[in-house]
């Protein structure tokens, strides 16, 4: 059965940021079984760092640069600067990081179609978690 998206809106609601093992700092924006065909997060990343090399496995996944300056990484195929208003698309099972090159946090959405589910999560960097 088909899941009936309903009118909403998901408030903005910062006291709901986490940090995820990827090494940076999420908002779930919006995430929900009710639809699956899209998923909407803000991702921090803190000047100087890197999120941990990973793959997603069903999702076509976008950065949409917010705020800052990174330099983003997708398999052996693409290392590119990005800054404000770049749009990244990163097709499934590719492996992909940021890191920040800037001096104040990167911000950018996360677009994940489908949705984003923790479980297709795969951590592929030989590096340890810092």
């Amino acid at each position: 059965m088909k899941p009936t998206i309903k009118p909403a809106i998901n408030r903005f609601d910062p006291a709901k940021e986490y940090f995820f093992e990827e090494g940076c700092y999420i908002l779930e924006m919006a995430n929900s079984a009710d639809d699956p065909a899209l998923s909407i997060a803000r991702a921090r990343v803190e000047p100087g760092r890197v999120t941990r090399l990973h793959t997603l496995a069903e999702q076509v996944e976008r950065y949409v640069i917010l705020d800052g300056e990174g330099l983003v990484e997708i398999g052996d195929a693409l290392a590119e600067t990005v800054t404000v208003g770049d749009v990244v698309i990163i097709p499934p099972g590719h492996p992909q990081r940021i890191r920040n090159t800037g001096e104040s946090h990167l911000i950018f959405l996360a677009l994940c179609t489908p949705r984003f589910r923790p479980e297709d999560y795969r951590d592929v960097d030989p590096e340890p978690p810092r």
